[in-house]
């Protein structure tokens, strides 16, 4: 298996960790998930022993730096942004109706949704680990041969 396809079965693994947690909170077991989270780790970890392509030189050392830094840039972004919004539901204080004001509208990112925002979150950031390090490796021809 190679180093790719590796981080997008654990974006995979993420994204149906995301899944358990959504059904272990509708049928209220929350000891679906903490297993759950155990088995996937364990997998994970079984997996990565099968990666054949984990040879580390300076071309793949400035591959995974470069790809770790673009995903942190971005990443934070779109974490404050939706953080942002968050503390403003989290925050809001309702007020006494006026009669010219219309009813609020319902809540889009209430605490029970923080949950689900936080794995998607980690689910983006593997998605955009992946798309960096293929990037990278393509700028910087980490998948070409050498014809010597």
């Amino acid at each position: 298996m190679k180093k790719n396809t590796f981080y997008l079965v654990v974006g995979c693994i993420a994204l149906a960790l995301l899944a358990i947690f959504w059904y272990s909170v509708e049928v209220h077991h929350p000891f679906i998930i903490e297993p759950s989270f155990i088995v996937a780790i364990l997998i994970i970890y079984l997996i990565r022993k099968k990666v054949t392509d984990f040879i580390e030189d300076e071309r793949t050392t400035r591959i995974t730096e470069q790809a770790s830094l673009r995903t942190f840039q971005v990443f934070w972004v779109v974490f404050c942004a939706l953080s942002i919004g968050a503390v403003m539901q989290i925050l809001y204080v309702p007020t006494f109706p006026r009669a010219s004001v219309p009813v609020r509208p319902p809540e889009l990112l209430g605490p029970r949704m923080m949950g689900y925002f936080q794995l998607g979150l980690l689910c983006l950031m593997i998605f955009l680990y992946v798309g960096f390090r293929i990037y990278y490796a393509r700028k910087y021809g980490e998948w070409e041969t050498d014809a010597e």
